[in-house]
Order: C-alpha cells, then sequence, then structure tokens
C-alpha cells in the first residue's frame, strides 16, 4: 500500500505542477464524452489504451465485458451515463486472451462465476455452426472474442434505457472494440447497430402496449 499511496503522491505533485487549478477544476463536476463497458482484466487500463483522462470517460467494468439485462449495476451505469451525463459514445470493449471467455469455452467448473458465464455460452449457441468450423483453439476463442463483444453491443440495443435514447434528437453512438494486448492496438469491430432493427418486433419496448377489448 506504501506503493500506491507514495504513487498517488508524486501523481497530485505532477498535476499541480502542470496546472495549480487541475483537482478545483475537477471538482466542479464531470461531463464525460465517453461510456466504456470493458473487462476487469487488470491488462486492460481503459484510460491508458483510449489516451483519455479524468473527466473525459465514464466507466463501467466486469468479467468478460458482458451486458446482462438483470445487471442492476450495469443498467444503473447505463441510465445514468445516458440520461444524466448524456453521453455520446458508448463502447463495449473485449481483448484477446480473455480468461472469462476461454473459461466459458472450456467445459469445465469453476465455482460461482459459472452462472455468469453462461453468458457467453449463449454467445456460442448463437454462433455454433461458425465456432465448429474453426478447429485452431486459439483463432475459436479469438473469434468468440469478437462475437462475445457484437452480442454485448446488441443487449445494449435491447434495453430500455438505449431504445429510449435512440429516440432523442442526439442519441448516443455504440461501438464494439477489441483490444489486442499483444500490440496494445484497439480494433473496431464494426458492429451495425441497424441491423438489429431486424428483430425489434421481438425486443422493441417503446410501443403502446394494445390493450384488448
Amino acid at each position: 500500500m506504501k506503493r500506491i499511496l507514495d504513487n498517488n503522491r508524486k501523481w497530485v505533485a505532477d498535476k499541480l505542477t502542470e496546472d495549480p487549478e487541475y483537482f478545483n477544476k475537477l471538482s466542479l463536476g464531470q461531463e464525460p464524452r465517453y461510456l466504456f463497458i470493458g473487462c476487469s482484466d487488470s491488462r486492460v487500463p481503459s484510460s491508458a489504451i483510449t489516451g483519455t483522462g479524468p473527466g473525459e470517460m465514464f466507466v463501467h467494468r466486469n468479467i468478460a465485458n458482458l451486458v446482462v439485462h438483470s445487471d442492476m449495476n450495469l443498467l444503473s451505469v447505463l441510465q445514468y451515463a445516458v440520461e444524466v451525463l448524456k453521453v455520446k459514445v458508448i463502447m463495449v470493449v473485449g481483448h484477446y486472451g480473455c480468461g472469462g471467455v476461454a473459461a466459458a469455452a472450456s467445459n469445465k467448473q469453476f465455482g460461482l462465476i459459472d452462472n455468469w458465464l453462461r453468458n457467453i455460452k449463449d454467445v456460442m449457441r448463437l454462433h455454433e455452426r461458425e465456432m465448429l468450423s474453426i478447429y485452431n483453439e486459439e483463432e475459436r476463442l479469438r473469434r468468440l472474442v469478437e462475437l462475445n463483444v457484437i452480442e454485448q453491443v446488441h443487449n445494449l440495443s435491447k434495453t430500455s434505457i438505449i431504445q429510449n435514447a435512440m429516440r432523442s434528437a442526439n442519441p448516443p453512438k455504440l461501438y464494439g472494440l477489441v483490444y489486442d494486448l499483444k500490440e496494445g492496438l484497439l480494433r473496431d469491430l464494426k458492429v451495425d447497430v441497424n441491423s438489429f432493427k431486424r428483430y425489434e418486433h421481438i425486443y422493441s419496448v417503446t410501443n403502446e402496449m394494445v390493450k384488448s377489448a
């Protein structure tokens, strides 16, 4: 802990040297442009890999960067980011070499986390044909990381929070990104959110309920 506290003091001193009013400005409030939904993996520092500083990006992290509709933590972050902070960009960011994705694909038991990883098994089920066609294990896991990100972006589209936001004058844009640990680069998967509209008749919650006679 001494290392952590020493590093903090050095960081504060460096910031005050650059700008004596730095922390006073930060204390006035936040207006982040981005919401980062990423993995809890310690090798994926959200601000460092995106080049953003304090106040620029709202962050939610969990194992394997999942958007689960029963996760009140995620939904609370999402609603606050969209409706209060008015973020302009929402990014789901996965990473190659994700331990959560590998665990979900292994068919081994790990304990309580198995219930969380079941959501990735659903991704495997949806894309089973493609998964079975990839014989190299490393390539199969890399593709599963990508497919998981794509499905989590679609899961965002299923929420009432995003559906309501999309009806506003300036809706947020949704992106799916993958971080490569070996290169340090982010890759845009170019998720076509509009393509998911073909399921609107199933997932839409913005239409008025039809009352029976």
